[in-house]
């Protein structure tokens, strides 16, 4: 490969900018539980940071406007872009805010809200301090009643301390730093009897239990009532108070209730009043109603996860919940819903919030629009000791009563891979997560089993699992859980088997010494290939390993579920199903099988092709592909539904038709069974043959879609056109020379590559008179894309090795990986093609991408390592010409051509029989 220094700009994402308003997330930051008279204190603070902690002896609290040298917009991280100050540094920050603000009645107490601060907060009004509080993710408040003026300016100033403390619960912040103020602050106002909350607990005869904690200044006789889905709801119950701190218990019966699921999210909306007399206190608040549990179905000793009584089937993601100017705070609520629509959109039912809490308002957009969440409980990355533990369980407290009514919420989890439960005092804590096993101490283990049967205690009205393993380690756990991260169809296939094949009531596999399994549900809680590739998967496609991976999930009856890493790109790994600024990645799917999405791989009720991606078959053979039925959903039993297959190529531009057919399958009972395998007879020449299948309803719905692949081959010419001619192949490798700065071949030289502007020259011998007497046409046939450059072609591969500094937001030199081929999307790379014969330019073309997704068949079935990628799923276009008359005439006499391909700076890949997703080389068809 020819080197010289240059530059590459690689794919960024614009930084989304803050809306037009002088109050960002002006919304009221909590509306599962809503008061109508507050004031939003978002917006922007004076700041100043305090590098030497001299702010409290010098009482800067007492201090004027003039004293801050930065203003900061709240509720962002004085890291992230958008707060204005974009420092990632570690320590003190004051904030202070001017506010005059009069509640609309005289004798309201007042209280000042944070939605979350990192990491030790002190809050002062006035001058007088009014609380502190340590945490990172909770929301917290302070009564400030007795210091506000409504008829004056008040001065709010914090202090926020945050140096990364060991036993701080941190969760996975290195992708940007919370620091600070990060969540919304507001002042609300509350008559002197109110509710400080309430649980509510529902079942599916429509039974709605509520617990309620009300705070009194007077005593005497109140009735709180209740009044949902626009009063066709109504309760109320009398309660006596005394001063302070009341507990009241209160059931009532919904009619005909309406389920909570993510199909049919209903939320019954309405308030929670409390009368003390004339005095009214009101809440806005809602609930679905839904039981979550686990069930064994027929025969089975294994349980599965239900929803409402019935199995249901997880298909989720891992959501980071990052965005790349706010960092962990979302700029606009417009966004929040976004995502959960981003979601539901590829089929989705469920998310795991990835080793945080998620914030109030996306939990309300995952219960409006339906959507099952697991959230995270945030760990700390120093020691278990007896600070870190106290600290984890105040902050899991906060998180857990703040979220419980969320009807979306399913499942708790405590920890995740070990993070912060191993013991080593001498490591880094940012390299903890690589400590031995071993030294996850008994002692901790006993920890984690009372946090689980905590948690349970604290809510038993959902699935809580101790610790989401990597390492083969769960204690106790409503969930048996596994992560993996594997590239290949045979590793994969291996490794999930062998999973299933160890999971039984008794087994010790997946657990800790000393401890076994019960028959809680397996289901998978991270996966993906992204760190199954040795170094890292890189920006590469994921749609060809998404499919089969999929399929192999759904072969198995025990399996319920899984969670695939992730659901948007972030700084250091690219497997999302969408770029970190939401933009569509292509999969490729519907060029197999007309309509198909990802929504079909994520059906509830699907067709298995237990098959690999792509097999090598001769041509001609008759081959069986077995087919499995997975249903987790009792809609179409007693259905007889409609199994539709085609066996179907592309040859060299034209879509042939194989063979097709149907049959009837009786849709009944839950989990997997086996189906007739289906015959086909595959073409008689090379091709790349798909077979298509597509499950439809009763009534012509299609439920979803599935295909396999095959490489043909044969030692026969395919047929260019029927009869007469001569058909030349050339290797595409086996170019006179090229004039490009940049070149290198790939795929065992399947595939050649030039970068920035050049030409490819190729000298073609035709046939001889005695082969052919005349030559009156001349057509050739190429595939062919564009050719982005990447760094690592300029400047060779000086890429570091991934290790746990990336998870923590180190750079991961994307375009220096090895394995970097950056999957199709919305962004084009787009290159100007020029074809001339013998010198003469005949032909121009535009090469609109250099694209990768699972249409790149033969450069995906052909790679030579699992663990290693080589311009995976690459592919191009399929182009045709015909050499004009003037030309051929002068080929007759000499045959032979000159072929030049010349491009512009946008370069030019070429695909040969084992590359890209036409199996041809360069083809030159003489008649």
């Amino acid at each position: 490969m020819k080197m010289k220094k240059g530059c590459v700009h690689p794919m960024l994402t614009p930084v989304n900018k803050m809306p037009d308003t002088d109050i960002p997330r002006p919304e009221f930051p909590r509306p599962d539980w809503e008061r109508k008279d507050w004031i939003s204190l978002n917006g922007t603070w004076s700041f100043r940071f305090d590098p030497k902690d001299t702010g409290l002896d010098q009482m800067w609290q007492d201090h004027g406007e003039t004293s801050y040298e930065s203003s900061i917009m709240v509720p962002f991280s004085w890291v992230s872009p958008l707060s204005g100050i974009g420092r990632n540094e570690k320590g003190i920050g004051w904030y202070r805010r001017t506010i005059h603000w009069i509640p609309e009645q005289d004798d309201s107490r007042m209280f000042l809200c944070f939605g979350a601060v990192d990491y030790a907060c002190d809050v002062w009004i006035n001058g007088t301090h009014v609380g502190s509080h340590k945490g990172c993710y909770g929301t917290f408040e302070f009564e400030v009643s007795n210091l506000w003026l409504n008829h004056a300016d008040n001065v709010i100033v914090v202090r926020v301390e945050d140096n990364d403390y060991s036993y701080q619960a941190r969760g996975k912040q290195g992708y940007g730093e919370t620091r600070g103020i990060w969540q919304p602050v507001w002042l609300e106002s509350r008559r002197q009897n109110y509710v400080k909350a309430a649980t509510i607990v529902t079942r599916l005869d429509g039974c709605v239990e509520v617990a309620a904690t009300i705070e009194a200044n007077c005593s005497g006789i109140a009735e709180l009532t209740f009044q949902f889905d626009r009063g066709a709801v109504n309760h109320k119950v009398q309660v006596e108070l005394v001063e302070g701190k009341n507990e009241v218990q209160t059931t009532f019966t919904v009619d005909e209730p309406r389920l909570w699921s993510p199909e049919t999210p209903f939320l019954y909306e309405g308030e929670l009043r409390l009368h003390c007399g004339d005095d009214v206190d009101a809440v806005s608040t809602y609930f679905g109603i839904r039981e979550i549990g686990t069930a064994l179905f027929g025969k089975r000793d294994y349980r599965w996860i239900t929803l409402n009584g019935k199995p249901v089937y997880l298909n989720g993601t891992l959501d980071q919940s990052y965005h790349e100017a706010g960092y962990f705070t979302y700029p606009t609520d417009e966004e929040m819903r976004d995502e959960i629509y981003l979601m539901k959109r590829l089929g989705l039912n469920f998310v795991r919030i990835h080793i945080k809490p998620e914030e109030p308002r996306k939990l309300y957009w995952a219960d409006k629009l339906g959507i099952l969440v697991m959230e995270d409980m945030p760990c700390f990355w120093g020691n278990p000791d007896e600070t870190a533990r106290a600290m984890y369980e105040s902050e899991a407290r906060e998180v857990i009563e703040r979220d419980r009514n969320h009807p979306s919420i399913f499942s708790w989890v405590m920890f995740n891979e070990t993070w912060g439960l191993k013991t080593d005092d001498k490591a880094p804590d940012q390299t903890r997560d690589w400590i031995p096993a071993s030294q996850y101490l008994p002692e901790t283990q006993a920890w984690v089993r009372e946090i689980y049967q905590w948690a349970k205690q604290l809510d038993p009205t959902r699935l809580v699992e101790d610790n989401s393993p990597c390492n083969w380690d769960h204690v106790e756990s409503d969930l048996n859980t596994w992560h993996f991260y594997l590239n290949g169809y045979e590793q994969v296939r291996e490794h999930v088997s062998k999973i299933v094949s160890q999971t039984f009531p008794g087994s010790t596999f997946n657990y800790c010494e000393g401890n076994q399994q019960s028959d809680a549900p397996l289901m998978n809680s991270e996966c993906g290939n992204v760190w199954g590739i040795e170094g890292g998967a890189g920006d590469s496609d994921i749609a060809w390993h998404y499919r089969y991976m999929l399929n192999e999930f759904r072969r198995h009856d025990k399996l319920c579920g899984f969670v695939f890493t992730e659901f948007r790109d972030v700084i250091n790994e690219f497997n999302g199903y969408y770029r970190l600024n939401g933009t569509d990645k292509q999969f490729g799917y519907e060029w197999f099988v007309p309509g198909m999405t990802l929504r079909d791989l994520h059906s509830p009720d699907f067709i298995v092709i237990d098959a690999p991606p792509c097999q090598t078959v001769n041509a001609d053979s008759l081959i069986s592909v077995p087919l499995l039925r997975s249903s987790f959903s009792d809609r179409y039993f007693g259905q007889t539904l409609s199994l539709l297959w085609e066996l179907w190529y592309d040859h060299l531009g034209d879509r042939i038709i194989q063979a097709k057919g149907s049959s009837s399958v009786e849709w009944d009972g839950y989990g997997v069974s086996s189906l007739e395998p289906l015959s086909v007879r595959l073409p008689e020449h090379d091709a790349v043959a798909v077979l298509a299948i597509q499950l439809l309803s009763e009534d012509g719905e299609v439920i979803m879609r599935n295909f396999t692949t095959f490489d043909v081959r044969s030692n026969m010419s395919p047929e260019v056109n029927e009869g007469s001619g001569q058909i030349i192949y050339v290797p595409i490798a086996d170019y006179k020379h090229h004039t490009y700065s940049y070149q290198w071949n790939a795929l065992q030289c399947n595939k050649v590559n030039g970068g920035g502007e050049g030409s490819f020259e190729y000298e073609i011998a035709l046939p001889n008179p005695e082969a052919l007497s005349v030559i009156q046409d001349v057509d050739i046939l190429f595939e062919a894309s564009s050719k982005r450059l990447l760094l690592r072609n300029i400047e060779g591969e000086t890429y570091a090795k991934s290790e746990i500094s990336f998870m923590h937001g180190a750079d991961a030199n994307t375009e220096r990986n090895p394995n970097t081929y950056y999957m199709t999307d919305d962004e084009r790379h787009e290159s100007r093609l020029q074809v001339s014969i013998d010198g003469e330019r005949i032909e121009s073309f535009v090469l609109p991408d250099d694209p990768a997704d699972s249409r790149g068949v033969l450069s995906w079935h052909y790679q030579e390592a699992a663990n290693k990628l080589e311009e995976a799923g690459s592919y191009g276009y399929l182009y045709k010409l015909s050499i004009p008359g003037r030309i051929v005439g002068r080929l007759d006499r000499n045959r032979k051509l000159k072929l030049t391909l010349q491009t512009d700076e946008g370069g030019l890949a070429l695909y040969g029989r084992n590359a890209g997703r036409y199996p041809i080389d360069l083809i030159v068809h003489c008649k």
